[in-house]
């Protein structure tokens, strides 16, 4: 059980898990999840660590799409912010990259998650090591993190 199994469980936030043998030569953990559990690829959201240099935050959004840093920066009432490190993820979160889940990390930071995922009855999120996802219903996903909400995120070019 992960960080993230433990907290569904102690919420009672019902959730499924989804696990495959992930390839340690790929890199786009996001896209090799939905491609190998075969999930819609727009069910499937990656967690992303940004930070303003002060503080760190979690954007959430589909694995086919880049993260628009202005409006991440926007949803967050901040001027700039930067992708984090890896490393900085991994310490942040708790978390290996390639299996940072939004649930359960070491310290619950401010979330925003993709609009999109709104209007999904299912949305897949890593569960908080490489292969492995958990699949929720979006609204039980805003529960499970604690001051989180939808905002409009990914880059449209």
């Amino acid at each position: 059980m992960t960080p993230a199994c433990n907290t569904l469980k102690k919420q009672k936030i019902p959730y499924t898990t989804h696990e495959y043998e992930h390839d340690p030569a790929c890199t786009n953990f996001g896209l090799e999840a939905a491609e190998k559990l075969g999930l819609a690829m727009q069910s499937v959201f990656k967690t992303l660590l940004i930070t303003d240099e002060k503080e760190f935050f979690v954007a959430i959004i589909p694995v086919t799409h880049t993260l628009s840093l202005k409006k991440a920066a926007h949803a967050f009432g901040l001027k700039k912010v930067r992708m984090a490190q890896p490393k900085e993820a991994e310490r942040v979160t708790g978390y290996l990259v390639g299996g940072i889940s939004p649930i359960g990390q070491k310290k619950q930071l401010k979330t925003a998650i993709d609009a999109s995922g709104s209007a999904l009855d299912t949305i897949y999120v890593s569960g908080g090591k490489r292969g492995l996802d958990l699949g929720l219903k979006p609204n039980d996903l805003l529960v499970a993190i604690h001051g989180s909400q939808f905002a409009d995120l990914i880059d449209e070019h």
